[in-house]
């Protein structure tokens, strides 16, 4: 025999016996692929179309008799082979690809927004989807890290401060006058000292910390015109703080009564006057046009600031070995553009924000690190933190 079987069309269902099994199969696969047609190569299409259903009869147009089938063992199994890792494929590269919800409040225009945007997005695109959310349209201001431990959200860009209130003693990277800046802030976050910190996170809370973000050095910004030159300067003045205790208690070492008010809400409470200032980097006051609704910006630099990009342990641990480097690759490779272009844009801000409008000078800078850095160590802060960790950290510093 040639391999081939011919046989009328009609009575196909009931020689399904003298078929081989695997025939069956392949019929009752394509008749099941028929929801992927476009997927399907032209093969199986037409094997599929050519053969009725059950109970059916078809006839050729201009042909009287039961329509004869010719087929092949090995053809039809190819062309079903074919179909199947086809569609097998397609299918499982879109179930597969790991979607990643990123919930921010900083603008979309923001060099850490741009950064993700442009840089680490297209590098993961080929297993990963990015898909940020900016403004705080998706989750309030410290709230994104119990949104990811939830599981509501894979990523997020979080502050010490934030991270603070889960654990306490994260608080050591949230204390003024710390950090002395960029290259200082990425040595201290890739040194031994940082692991225990890093390995609870993600064994309580679920969150990998994948990078560090330089935001900048934070400057005070009034709407009033009270020159300040000490700490005690800014008693009695209204300074927005972000809503978290390490934040608030910041702003009380600064010398200032702290407001918790959510960045989103921060224009207009200058605006209105229910804050008489708020402490941010300058590329922030230039991005939220803060400069409208203030006079003055005092450089106390008291905190080289920053942000960590995290993302959900279970969503890190769901990639390959291969993947989980290319995505770290990405985040970090993401977050240095973003520090160079903020460094850049931060050292141009002094003449732009006082073309602006405002009025930019340097304060008495040693009397407000002593006040602060007394602050920090007499508070309750320093009782949690890790034995030795502040003299490690000055130790990277160069």
């Amino acid at each position: 025999m040639s391999g081939n079987i011919t046989m009328p069309a009609a009575d196909f269902q009931t020689h399904s016996r003298d078929l081989a099994t695997p025939k069956n199969q392949v019929l009752t696969g394509c008749k099941s692929l028929l929801l992927h047609m476009d997927m399907l190569p032209k093969t199986c299409k037409s094997l599929v179309n050519r053969f009725p259903e059950r109970g059916e009869k078809r006839d050729r147009p201009g042909r009287k008799n039961p329509m004869t089938l010719k087929l092949t063992r090995r053809g039809l199994m190819a062309a079903s082979i074919a179909a199947g890792m086809t569609l097998g494929a397609g299918v499982g590269l879109a179930q597969d690809k790991l979607k990643l919800r990123l919930s921010s409040v900083n603008s979309v225009t923001d060099q850490r927004a741009i950064a993700l945007i442009e840089k680490f997005g297209p590098a993961i695109a080929d297993f990963a989807t990015f898909e940020p959310y900016w403004g705080g349209s998706l989750f309030k201001q410290g709230t994104e890290l119990e949104a990811i431990s939830r599981g509501n959200i894979e990523m997020s860009i979080s502050s010490a401060q934030e991270i603070a209130n889960f654990f306490p003693e994260f608080s050591v990277f949230s204390a003024g006058y710390l950090h002395r800046d960029a290259a200082h802030q990425v040595a201290v976050f890739n040194a031994p000292l940082m692991q225990p910190f890093k390995d609870k996170i993600e064994t309580e809370l679920g969150v990998k910390l994948l990078s560090v973000m330089y935001l900048g050095r934070r400057q005070i910004n009034l709407r009033t015109d009270k020159e300040i030159r000490t700490p005690a300067d800014l008693a009695g003045i209204k300074l927005r703080m972000p809503p978290s205790d390490a934040w608030q208690f910041l702003g009380k070492a600064l010398g200032a009564n702290p407001v918790p008010v959510p960045f989103p809400e921060l224009y207009t409470a200058l605006q209105t006057g229910s804050v008489d200032g708020q402490d941010n980097p300058l590329p922030t006051v230039m991005d939220a046009k803060y400069y409208e609704v203030t006079k003055q910006i005092v450089l106390t630099s008291h905190l080289v600031d920053l942000n960590y990009l995290t993302i959900s342990k279970k969503a890190w641990d769901s990639l390959s070995p291969e993947n989980q480097a290319k995505l770290q690759k990405a985040a970090d490779e993401a977050c240095e553009f973003g520090r160079q272009n903020q460094l850049k844009k931060e050292a141009e801000l002094v003449e732009g924000l006082k073309a602006k409008g405002l009025k930019i000078y340097e304060p008495d800078i040693e009397a407000f690190r002593t006040t602060v850095q007394k602050a920090y160590l007499e508070s309750d802060f320093s009782k949690t933190w890790p034995a030795g960790v502040v003299d490690a950290v000055n130790a990277l510093a160069k």
